[in-house]
This record gives C-alpha cells, structure tokens and sequence, in this order.
C-alpha cells in the first residue's frame, strides 16, 4: 500500500508540480486548496489526484480536513505545507488585516496542519513533513514585513519541530524557492523581468516549479531519513544562507 502524502495549496502553481511529483513516485496524494474550485476540478480531471478544500488558517478547519483524508485514504506520511498567500505593502501603509492574514496563513498554517497530523505520525515512527518557505524569508523583502516574517517563522518552526521529531523517525525540513515561474510570477511584466529579476538571480533564468518538487520528493524519500531541521535554498545562486 502506498503512503499518503497532504500538500496544501497542491493543485495550483508549485504546489500542483509537487502533487504531481509525488504522484508518479509513487505515493497516494491528497490536494487541499482553500478558494478556486473550477482549477481544483479541473487538476483533479487532468491529474486524478482528489483535491480537498479548506483554509488552513483555520486549525478546526485543517483538523476536520484531514480527518476526511485519513478516512478516504489513509493515515498521512507526507505533510508539504506549501500554502501561502501575499498582501503586500509598504509598512508604513501596512493595515492589522493584511498582516494578520497573512501570518494566519503562511505561519499559524504550519502549526494548524501539522498538529494534526503530528500524532498520527509519532505512532506510525515515520513522518515527513516539508514546508515550503521562501527566499525572502531568508533576506527580507522591502513591502513584505508580514510574508518575510512569516517565511522565516517557517524556519525557526521546522528547526525546532526537527528536533522533537527525530527519536519518533519524523523528520522536518524547509525548502526556500526563489522566484520560480509559476503563472503568478510569468505575469510579472516582462521588461520588469528581464531588467529587474532575472538579471539579479546567477544562472540566469527563473526555476521551474518542477525543481522545488523534485526537492520535496527527494525530502519525502527513505533516501533522505538522514536529513532533518535542513534548509534547502533554490534560488538560482541569488542569496546564500
């Protein structure tokens, strides 16, 4: 029997590279997404993967959300927990709401998803989760106070979480994409592009959704039970930590 591998906001953008990934390597995938379910079906029509709506920012959400998983397939071995969302702006003009959504989300989330899972895993004495942070968590972001925070929340999160995991045979890890070409990135206007993005990152281009995947894929594989508490930055070579 297969395992069970949960990404969240796994059927659009990198998150539906991942699914995809772990689907042909084997594992049963389950795809939460929290908003547009004409691209939730129509992932699920092109790739087979059940798609799961809630918002996980909401942990009662997130906990009656896998409970439905667990009951159609299985107990989770794979967490990716890949969704996020931007509200950005200046600081100074910075509103409570756009700060707060975007910490319930792309921070409070990680804990939502992954408590509810935690158990399941430490009596199974296997886990992978994956959180998928991001290169201005890493640098910073001008505009971007609330998504870096959260982003390098993500961090200290998979840092200390390794920690607690590994006598249970879990391990925690983060990746940190760049700017990878995902639809939302692609519609960038191209001079912006070309003049101001690309010419910052070293090897010259944007990554492909589909080399954060093969990284999640390689972080969720008994090959790498050695590796835990990592951070693997996938930037093209534009920040080292």
């Amino acid at each position: 029997m297969s395992k069970v591998a949960l990404v969240t906001g796994g059927s659009r953008g990198i998150g539906a590279a991942i699914s995809k990934a772990l689907k042909d390597a084997g594992y049963t995938v389950a795809a939460n997404y929290a908003g547009n379910d004409d691209a939730a079906k129509a992932f699920t029509d092109e790739t087979g993967i059940e798609t799961f709506k809630w918002s996980v920012a909401d942990y009662d959400e997130c906990a009656a959300g896998i409970a439905r998983v667990r009951e159609k397939l299985g107990p989770i071995s794979v967490l990716v927990n890949n969704a996020g969302i931007t509200r950005d702006a200046m600081f100074h003009k910075m509103t409570p709401q756009q700060w707060k959504e975007v910490i319930d989300t792309n921070l409070t989330g990680l804990f939502n998803m992954t408590h509810s899972v935690w158990g399941d895993m430490r009596d199974a004495k296997f886990g992978r989760v994956v959180n998928i942070s991001s290169i201005n968590g890493q640098k910073g972001q001008a505009g971007q106070a609330n998504y870096s925070a959260a982003k390098a929340g993500d961090l200290g999160f998979t840092k200390a979480l390794a920690q607690e995991g590994a006598r249970a045979g879990i391990t925690v890890n983060a990746i940190c994409p760049g700017y990878i070409g995902t639809e939302m990135v692609r519609a960038i206007d191209e001079k912006v592009l070309n003049e101001r993005i690309i010419p910052l990152i070293p090897v010259g281009r944007l990554g492909e959704p589909e080399e954060i995947a093969r990284a999640v894929v390689f972080l969720a594989s008994d090959d790498a039970g050695f590796i835990t508490g990592s951070t693997i930055s996938a930037n093209g070579g534009q920040y080292f930590s």
